[in-house]
Order: structure tokens, then C-alpha cells, then sequence
């Protein structure tokens, strides 16, 4: 019962709208700030984390740490002081007493408009003097590459040469962090799962064979997110992507009709409370005139999807690597005859669809995909595949990917919804 009416309640347009009142994501920042960012910077040997916001074009991290709402320049620093974990924002005296009021950080210092955010907290580092001071700099992670060129030059300048060389990317400390998610957050993803999913159901139960269009059916899912209030957990024109052709990739659903015979994708993910993000696929068969079931040739693909997916499942565990887990199930896909498939098993997800943490993936190509070589940890969610290829008439490829969502617990995978089992059977002609 209380799932039921905690699902009612994440349907309902005001749960859902993305109000200060309505939503979670304000106190469970908070929480993620004090629980987990410590044992972030820790594993990440980070004395201090110095996170520059400003108005527009802001830090992807800004929302994280309270200094979305930046007018002029502002300084959040998280620090380590005598072994006590410190939090200390210098922000523009107009947005100053609304932050101190949101009680995100321990500290607010008001900066007047006629100084420097930066040239304030450049004097607390000298102060502190730091060993390793850590800013958004990454090669590699997008949500950790938020500092300008024109900041870091600023920066670096109010530091001084010497403290200036001790300034290191903090594409560690963001990793620890942002791959681990709260129990609260699980469960706001797991609710969230349950609605992406039923609306695809919806979305296959409402096609009517040789009129309704791949394009269509992505509408359905469009309108049933706009009345809940939701957004999209990609690029909204990439989202969903039905496809009831040949493989398409992360592509918009095209004006194609839908025809008996047909094996039909759809991958689709929404964002709710405007933080968290779900990537679920559902496939379903429509049935050719006097079928009553898929053909043997398209169960058994449908079968080996899942037997993969059952594999990479089973693999999933804290401390296993990412490229073991793709590994597990490219051994039953190369044992049951699929084609390889350019994809890896799977990603992180939460914040973003490709969300920091360990890529499922590598197994064919270790080079390309460094975040396969880290493990896995209590706390990690995931949306991950099985996959089966194979070849149409034509000698296009199709793939099914069976994708779900799982939460890595001490031990092993969890999946966050239970896993699509058969295939949703549409009948030709018929409007279900």
C-alpha cells in the first residue's frame, strides 16, 4: 500500500513540478554534502575543493552544492580543517542571505560588489595552506569540467605561483561522489522506473498495425510526461527513440509504420524532481495474421537477450570491474550466435543518463573505454543491457538490448523494477 500511494503520489503534476516546496533533491543535497562528500575527498586524498559559479553558462556541478541561484561570481569551498570537514561559501552580498537561510554549507561570507569572491577565497587557502586543492578540470568527465579558462587564470593569479601549482583536477573527488547514490535517491529512481516502464506498456497497448508510426507512439510517451510534469532524461529530441526497423542508435523515432512482423524498441528515460533520470527499454512483437505467438526464430533472440542480460546481472558485485561485467555477457552472446554489438553492457545512471562511475563495457576495446578497468560499490546505479543481434532480410542488423536499472547493495545487483520477461505481444489489426 505504501508503494502504491508513493507512486500516486510521484504521478501527480504538483509532486512532480519543480518547486522548492515539492522537491527532495534540497535537503537530500544537503546529505550528500555531509555524508558523502567527505569520504569523497577522502579516497581522494583532497585537503580542498574550490567550485566557482557564476550567472549562466554555470558549473554542471553548481546544483550539487547550493550555488545554482549565482549572480556574480561566488566561491564554494569544502575543506578539511584540523581533520574536521568544512564547508564555506563567498557569495555576492545579493544572493548572500538567501543561501545562508538554505543552510547548505556552515558558513556564508557576503561579498560586497566591489570585491572579489575569488581574491576572498584565495586569502583562505593561504591561510590554510593547503597541500592539494582540487578544481573542475577533467579530460575525461564533463560534469567535472566546469571551471573557465578566464577563472582558473584568476584563480591562479590570487593564489600566487606557489600554492597555484598545488591546484589538481577533481576528476576523483567527482567520481567518488556523484557514483554513489543515497537510499532516498534509489527509491525516488526506483518510483520513477516503475512510471517509465508502465508507459511504454501504455504507449504498445494503444498502436494500431499499419497506421500508427514509430513517431507516434514517441508522442504518447511526450504527452504522458508532460501531464505528469516530468522531463526529458536526454536530449528531447532523442527521447524516446522508438524504432520498429533497423538499428538506429540514439536517434529521433521516425515517421516509419508499424507492420505486423515487427520487433519494436522503445528506450526511454524521464527526469523527475528535475535531478534524478531513468533509461528503460521495452520491446515488444506485433503478430502477423494467425500468430498467436513469435516465431521460434524471434524467441530464441528474445531468450538470448535475456540470458544475457541474466549474466551481466550475476556479475554485477562490489569490487568487480566494469569490464568484467561486459565480459560476462559477451560469453553468452558469442555462445548463443549473436552478432557483436558496438554498445557497451551498460552505464551508470542518476544525474545523467551516461552518469559518472564505472562504464559496463571495454571487453572488445580496453583502450576506449578506461572507466571499465573501476569497480563496482554498494551505492551504484546502473541501466545495463542484454543483448542479442542479428541480420534482417535486407542484411541490416537488429538488435534486442532488454535494458533495466539495478542498485549495486553488498550483495550484488538489485534490479530497481522487475525485468521485462516476455515479449508485449501487439495483434495485427487489432487496437489494443
Amino acid at each position: 500500500m505504501l508503494r502504491f500511494l508513493l507512486t500516486l503520489l510521484l504521478i501527480s503534476q504538483t509532486a512532480l513540478a519543480n518547486s522548492t516546496n515539492d522537491n527532495p533533491w534540497f535537503e537530500i543535497r544537503k546529505q550528500r554534502i555531509s555524508q558523502l562528500l567527505p569520504l569523497a575527498m577522502q579516497k581522494a586524498q583532497i585537503d580542498a575543493w574550490l567550485i566557482l559559479c557564476r550567472e549562466n553558462n554555470n558549473d554542471p556541478l553548481a546544483i550539487h552544492i547550493g550555488c545554482e541561484n549565482a549572480g556574480k561570481t561566488a566561491v564554494f569551498a569544502f575543506y578539511f580543517d584540523n581533520n574536521k570537514f568544512e564547508s564555506l561559501a563567498f557569495s555576492p552580498i545579493g544572493e548572500a542571505t538567501a543561501l545562508a537561510e538554505a543552510n547548505i554549507v556552515n558558513k556564508v561570507i557576503p561579498v560586497p560588489r566591489t570585491d572579489s569572491a575569488i581574491d576572498l577565497a584565495a586569502a583562505m587557502v593561504k591561510q590554510q595552506n593547503f597541500e592539494s586543492i582540487a578544481v573542475n578540470i577533467s579530460e575525461n568527465n564533463a560534469q567535472a569540467d566546469g571551471l573557465s579558462y578566464m577563472q582558473h587564470k584568476k584563480l591562479s593569479q590570487a593564489l600566487g605561483p606557489k600554492l597555484a601549482k598545488r591546484l589538481v583536477y577533481s576528476d576523483e573527488l567527482v567520481y567518488q561522489w556523484l557514483a554513489i547514490k543515497l537510499p532516498q535517491e534509489v527509491e525516488i529512481m526506483r518510483q520513477a522506473a516503475e512510471l517509465t516502464a508502465r508507459w511504454q506498456l501504455e504507449a504498445y497497448a494503444n498502436v494500431i498495425v499499419g497506421e500508427t508510426t514509430d513517431a507516434d507512439v514517441a508522442a504518447f510517451l511526450k504527452q504522458k510526461m508532460a501531464e505528469a510534469g516530468v522531463t526529458d532524461a536526454w536530449a528531447s529530441d532523442q527521447n524516446p527513440n522508438v524504432n520498429s526497423g533497423t538499428d538506429r542508435g540514439h536517434s529521433h523515432a521516425t515517421n516509419r509504420i508499424i507492420q505486423a512482423g515487427d520487433v519494436i524498441q522503445t528506450d526511454f528515460g524521464i527526469r523527475v524532481h528535475d535531478t534524478w533520470v531513468t533509461d528503460i527499454q521495452r520491446f515488444a512483437y506485433v503478430l502477423k495474421s494467425g500468430e498467436t505467438k513469435p516465431p521460434s526464430d524471434i524467441l530464441r533472440y528474445w531468450e538470448g537477450a535475456k540470458n544475457g542480460r541474466e549474466a551481466a546481472f550475476k556479475a554485477m558485485k562490489p569490487g568487480v570491474k566494469g569490464i568484467e561485467v561486459d565480459a560476462a555477457q559477451r560469453a553468452i552472446m558469442a555462445s548463443n550466435g549473436s552478432l557483436p554489438v558496438m554498445w557497451s553492457t551498460g552505464h551508470p545512471v542518476g544525474y545523467v543518463a551516461h552518469d559518472t562511475g564505472p562504464n559496463l563495457g571495454g571487453s572488445k576495446s580496453p583502450s576506449l573505454r578506461p572507466a571499465a578497468q573501476r569497480v563496482l560499490q554498494e551505492g551504484m546505479t546502473f541501466a545495463f543491457d542484454g543483448f542479442y543481434s542479428w541480420l534482417l532480410s535486407d542484411g541490416s542488423p537488429k538488435t534486442i538490448s532488454v535494458e533495466e536499472m539495478v542498485v549495486i547493495t553488498q550483495n550484488g545487483a538489485e534490479y530497481l523494477i522487475p525485468p521485462q520477461q516476455d515479449l508485449v505481444l501487439i495483434p495485427s489489426g487489432d487496437k489494443k
